[in-house]
């Protein structure tokens, strides 16, 4: 297939699917499956269209995944509105260290057990295996920064830190592949990947959205209107990455952070100076958020001399740029995927993929969730509900670039591929039902709470 080809097959499906979303939104599947499908159908299992091998592609895979994560990530840190010390932060916290951490070391036993990988090679899948994702959660993770639903801010939490937190033990799954590890290697693993990568990350990404979330609103209540969100937004994603990487952060969590800060602007301004079309509330986080209640540029634009007006636009259009990206970079990968299925499709990734989804993931949070005082449910659906997707790929991607070879690169790359298209079906046919069984079980007690009333 050629470019031409590739073009008409990308709009016809993009538009087919987007026309089409009013009947697929009631249907037990997301349209990342539908995706898939496609992938499937015009690759080797059906018309032979094109192929793709993401051993010999490796570089240009690495490329894109990292472009679609970090605008995924900042999109997703600035929809989340939440107070930083709130239960459902705390949940996403659980979840992305520690949860992880048992997550990672119980999928290296059960690869060790069950595809008699060395224990190098183990850790190495595990943490590819590790993240949830933050491209594919669409159907679970917050949609804007008005949904305070527990839930899904802890899963949308989760996958925004989480695809930075595993990176660590992915680098030490390459040392340790590329020699024995000594003590002394090990500390300065901890102290540069985990200590100084996480603390200087989340520091630097969070400064960074804030700063320029102030001086964006800075400048239009100035008068110095500065040029489109999309290009400010798009600059702060690249700058925040590249900088932390070139200090050794980690650069997956710095953006992420970034979107953080820059949310933490507009609700630090909705506080400072209450707009006439907002409730005034002493939590300014319980508030609609700032973008809601900007004006339609043929109103005229924003009212400078309403802060909330100005930095409402400016998240907005953030929004706007992340959530365009994010709907065209998604669906090519995932139908990239779907394509290379055929030549990385694994059998003995399914039995793995099931001690993954039914054992390790849910054993993993709901020992890491103890005392938080969630509702048995809500930490069932928190260890069901962790998608693996587009993290996994990049991890792939990174580690071929990065010295694994060999039939060792073949299985690895196969189990990756082949449980990351279980997760996009099993996970995406399982969220929507799961999803209204908890709604209506939801709508049930609060009618029977106002019943007993």
């Amino acid at each position: 297939m050629g470019f031409l080809g590739w073009m008409a097959t990308g709009g016809a499906l993009l538009m087919v699917v987007t026309l089409a979303a009013g009947w697929i939104r009631p249907l037990p599947l997301t349209q990342f499956a539908l995706y898939l499908g496609v992938g499937v159908a015009v690759g080797p299992w059906g018309l032979y269209l094109v192929g793709v091998n993401f051993l010999a592609d490796a570089s240009w895979l690495q490329r894109l995944t990292e472009v679609a994560l970090i605008i995924s990530l900042f999109a997703g840190g600035l929809k989340l509105r939440v107070p930083w010390g709130a239960r459902p932060w705390r949940v996403a916290r659980r979840l992305a260290f520690p949860a992880m951490a048992l997550s990672i070391a119980g999928t290296a036993l059960a690869a060790h057990l069950l595809l008699a990988l060395d224990w190098p090679l183990a850790l190495l899948l595990a943490a590819m295996l590790a993240p949830t994702d933050p491209v594919l959660a669409s159907t679970i993770a917050v949609d804007n920064a008005a949904d305070h639903d527990g839930l899904r801010v802890a899963l949308s939490g989760e996958a925004g830190m989480n695809d930075g937190s595993a990176m660590p033990f992915l680098l030490l799954g390459l040392a340790w592949l590329h020699g024995s590890l000594s003590w002394t290697a090990l500390g300065e693993w901890a102290l540069l990947e985990l200590v100084w990568g996480v603390g200087a990350g989340i520091a630097l990404g969070f400064g960074l959205g804030w700063l320029v979330g102030r001086l964006g609103t800075r400048l239009v209540s100035m008068g110095r209107d500065p040029g489109p969100g999309a290009l400010i937004t798009a600059g702060l994603i690249a700058v925040t990455y590249a900088a932390a990487e070139s200090i050794g952060a980690l650069g997956f969590l710095a953006v992420f952070a970034a979107g953080v800060g820059m949310r933490k602007v507009e609700v630090g301004v909705v506080q400072e100076h209450p707009h006439p079309r907002l409730p005034r509330e002493r939590d300014a986080t319980r508030t609609p958020p700032a973008e809601f209640v900007v004006r339609p540029a043929m109103d005229g634009g924003v009212d400078r001399d309403q802060p909330v007006e100005i930095v409402g636009q400016l998240v907005a259009e953030a929004l706007t740029f992340g959530n365009l990206m994010e709907h065209l970079l998604g669906p090519l990968l995932v139908l990239l995927l779907g394509i290379a299925l055929a030549r990385h499709w694994e059998p003995q990734a399914l039995l793995l993929a099931g001690v993954l989804f039914v054992v390790v993931r849910p054993l993993a949070t709901w020992l890491t969730t103890i005392g938080m005082k969630l509702h048995w449910r809500r930490r069932l659906l928190l260890g069901w509900l962790g998608i693996r997707g587009i993290g996994g790929l990049n991890y792939l991607a990174y580690a071929l670039l990065h010295g694994l070879e060999g039939d060792a690169a073949r299985l690895v790359a196969g189990v990756v591929v082949t449980t990351i298209t279980l997760s996009v079906v099993i996970h995406g046919f399982s969220a929507q039902p799961l999803l209204a069984w908890r709604r209506r079980v939801s709508a049930q007690q609060r009618h029977q709470g106002a019943a007993r009333g």
